[in-house]
């Protein structure tokens, strides 16, 4: 069996998730470098580099590549736009700048549509052949899956799924556009309803997703109201995936995610009033099972994936 490993590194606004992985998906080494004090372009860099050096040297296994998710738009280790959290990195050949430093292999990608490939490697959606990955969250992300292959469209500038219009002329979206999916069924969205609806309700801390959730199983009017909400515009975004792509699993993740059966269950039972039911006969509604190690074990896959033959559909 190769005994080769891969290194992930998953690039968040504040902190650097690293570590090495084998082919089984079992993590060897990992750890957390923040970003706090990296202020520019170039000190985040020097510890992305640090992080490879430091896993390399954690494990005897011969390292195969580097895998690394990055926010924005990512094509040929290219990062074009949307890191909007870290300072620079537009139109920045990260990929080539790390492969001449550290003389491993590099192949980036977005980090959500590693994270769905983690779930499609290792996790909710292993063996399945066509799937789409939902991240429900601040906002919403994610990942599409066709034939065992990560699709991304034209130079990967694809599967923006939390940017479908499911509202002509709706509310505001953070990327510019109105009536998109995001601002109809984040978590976000979902807090900002309730608090409309709940007259005198503090905006704090406190109130949060899992908050609304308790409130919703305890039966509250308000709660009540804006999950069914939820679960009506979150339904109708997946249903335009099953009728286009028709995957076999629609995966679920964010901390919302973990709410409990009924989360996809509530989902679910919608889908099959709305989607064509040739497609949405066999798509089955689960929650993700790699929690925050989605994103590690995704880059390690894609690595995989990218010098074992296989390649992204990103024409």
């Amino acid at each position: 069996m190769d005994q080769s490993c891969a290194i992930g590194i998953d690039v968040g606004g504040s902190s650097l998730k690293c570590g090495v992985v084998n082919q089984q998906g079992e993590i060897l080494y990992s750890t957390l470098i923040s970003l706090k004090k990296a202020k520019t372009q170039g000190a985040i860099i020097a510890l992305i580099v640090e992080a490879i050096q430091t896993c390399a040297s954690k494990v005897k296994q011969p390292i195969l590549g580097v895998g690394i998710g990055f926010p924005g738009t990512i094509y040929n280790n290219k990062i074009i736009a949307g890191a909007d959290n870290l300072p620079g990195f537009k139109q920045l050949a990260l990929g080539e700048i790390l492969q001449d430093v550290t003389r491993y292999n590099i192949i980036m990608d977005n980090d959500a549509n590693l994270m769905g490939l983690g779930e499609m490697s290792y996790g909710a959606a292993k063996d399945c052949s066509d799937v789409v990955f939902l991240t429900v969250g601040t906002g919403i992300g994610g990942a599409v899956m066709i034939d065992n292959k990560l699709y991304g469209g034209f130079r990967n500038r694809g599967t923006e799924l939390g940017h479908i219009i499911v509202q002509h002329n709706g509310l505001a979206c953070a990327c510019g556009a109105k009536g998109c999916l995001e601002a109809y069924a984040s978590v976000t969205a979902l807090l900002k309803h309730y608090q409309f609806i709940h007259p005198g309700i503090p905006e704090t801390d406190e109130v949060d997703g899992r908050y609304i959730i308790e409130k919703y199983l305890a039966g509250e009017e308000y709660a009540v109201k804006a999950m069914e909400l939820h679960f009506d515009y979150l339904a109708t975004g997946i249903t335009s995936f099953i009728n286009i792509f028709s995957p076999e699993k629609i995966v679920i993740g964010g901390g919302i995610s973990e709410a409990g059966a009924f989360y996809t269950r509530e989902i679910e039972r919608r889908i099959k009033t709305l989607a064509v039911p040739v497609a949405s006969l066999h798509a089955l509604v689960v929650p993700a099972k790699l929690g925050n190690k989605a994103g590690l074990l995704g880059c390690a896959a894609n690595v995989f994936q990218k010098f074992k033959a296989f390649d992204y559909v990103t024409t």
